[in-house]
């Protein structure tokens, strides 16, 4: 299917519901390749490098996710391209596909895995909850887009397909799995090297990792996170937006927003951090 340079198609794109489906309840990620043109993709980097320099000065603005890595929790009006991100027919259709016609997007941030970080430990975003674990249900995803192209030396996105299923037996936090149980990880693993403009989709409970960024280059990646009814990951961020800003957005897009609205943005209080992260692989 070709897209345009925004990810939009004038005859109205459909996509395959079996084929989202099956993969995230397969493999636990899936991607569109082209979603999205290298000039938006270049504007989102822009974006997102002013407000991690932003974030390092400021005390808390920048939570640490292993040596030289950070994730930044930011508001979805300090990007541009925000409504096209979140209104684009293929984050549409997953969504809706996977989670139900009243999913909410409740959070949205970056990570940048900088010269010298090291390999994470394989872990989850957050313990399993019983949705999935007796419910076998999916009930949140987390979209990423990379604001460069990423190489084999610049830390890729590393994941270990079907394992969204993994009881948490033995894990650390219910979100570290044991060490002695890493060959299960590291022979199903699948190293991630997209490009510009390409946006991918996971459940955040698949086991993964960021890979050694061995390069002078920062690889940016944007996060989107997104619920279905009944999920609480909402609880773990503040998703603000302004009067000003809300009265621009599109009604079909304001009912899948989970937000605070405000008078003027407030600095976020990132309360996700992750521990287990901060030492790297050991």
């Amino acid at each position: 299917m070709e897209l345009t340079g925004n990810g939009t198609n004038t005859s109205g794109p459909k996509y395959d519901i079996a084929q989202i489906m099956g993969a995230l309840y397969g493999d636990g990620i899936t991607a569109l390749k082209g979603a999205f043109s290298r000039e938006w993709a270049e504007q989102l980097h822009e974006d997102v490098m002013r407000l991690y320099e932003e974030a390092l000065q400021r005390p808390g603005g920048a939570v640490g996710r292993g040596p030289k890595r950070h994730y930044v929790e930011i508001h979805p009006e300090d990007i541009r391209g925000f409504v096209e991100l979140a209104t684009h027919p293929w984050v549409v259709a997953v969504c809706e596909a996977v989670l139900g016609p009243e999913y909410k997007i409740v959070e949205i941030g970056f990570d940048v895995p900088g010269p010298g970080a090291v390999n994470q430990p394989w872990h989850r975003d957050f313990p399993a909850p019983p949705d999935t674990i007796t419910g076998r249900r999916l009930n949140s995803l987390a979209f990423n887009l990379t604001t460069v192209d990423v190489y084999e030396d610049m830390g890729p996105f590393e994941i270990a397909p079907g394992t969204q299923w993994d009881l948490p037996e033995g894990f650390q936090h219910e979100m570290f799995p044991a060490k002695e149980n890493y060959s299960r990880y590291e022979e199903r693993a699948q190293r991630k090297m997209p490009k510009m403009g390409d946006i991918s989709v996971r459940s955040a409970l698949t086991i993964h990792r960021g890979t050694a960024n061995q390069s002078d280059k920062y690889r940016p990646a944007l996060v989107l996170g997104v619920d279905a009814p009944g999920a609480i990951n909402a609880e773990r961020h503040d998703l603000q937006l302004t009067r000003r800003f809300f009265d621009t957005l599109p009604d079909n897009l304001k009912q899948h927003l989970t937000y605070r609205l405000v008078d003027e943005l407030e600095p976020i209080v990132q309360a996700h951090s992750i521990e287990g992260l901060m030492m790297g692989e050991a």
